[in-house]
């Protein structure tokens, strides 16, 4: 299984966001600091904001912030929300799929299991355990940032 890449962006910017708790910060700020597509980031950001990860504020002195506390962003509520399709295989589309097996072949209820785990395991991590940790500094560091402000708001 592969996450999207508007899955991977909405995590690094969470992540960044996390990073700079406090502070409005800019979408170019985000795509700079990780090196990707402002363009693409406008559209995860957009997306983040429906769905209550991330507030909008127009104007001067506007930005982005956090909606919620890094503790209360689910990694699994963020990755269910931003990928448009988990099927792993064809069969989990239901019987309009083009599998000569469905409801012969035990292969669904397998990666339908490994795919709970996996959930599962995102759902146990939120957005301050991934930013939390001795890998603060570091991720900071990397990302272009004063890595005593950032470390001293963990």
């Amino acid at each position: 299984m592969r996450l999207t890449l508007h899955t991977d962006y909405a995590l690094r910017a969470l992540i960044y966001l996390g990073l700079r708790s406090g502070r409005r910060i800019s979408i170019r700020e985000i795509a700079e600091a990780h090196r990707i597509s402002e363009n693409h980031l406008i559209k995860v950001i957009h997306n983040l904001g429906r769905g209550g990860f991330v507030r909008t504020i127009r104007g001067k002195g506007g930005g982005l912030v956090l909606a919620r506390p890094p503790e209360e962003i689910g990694v699994g509520d963020v990755v269910r929300f931003t990928e448009d399709d988990m099927a792993l295989v064809v069969c989990f589309q239901g019987e309009s799929a083009s599998c000569a097996l469905i409801g012969a072949c035990r292969l669904q209820g397998l990666l339908g299991e490994a795919l709970a785990a996996f959930l599962a395991v995102l759902d146990g991590k939120t957005l301050a355990d991934l930013i939390g940790g001795p890998n603060r500094r570091v991720m900071a560091q990397r990302l272009g940032l004063d890595e005593d402000a950032s470390a001293a708001r963990a």
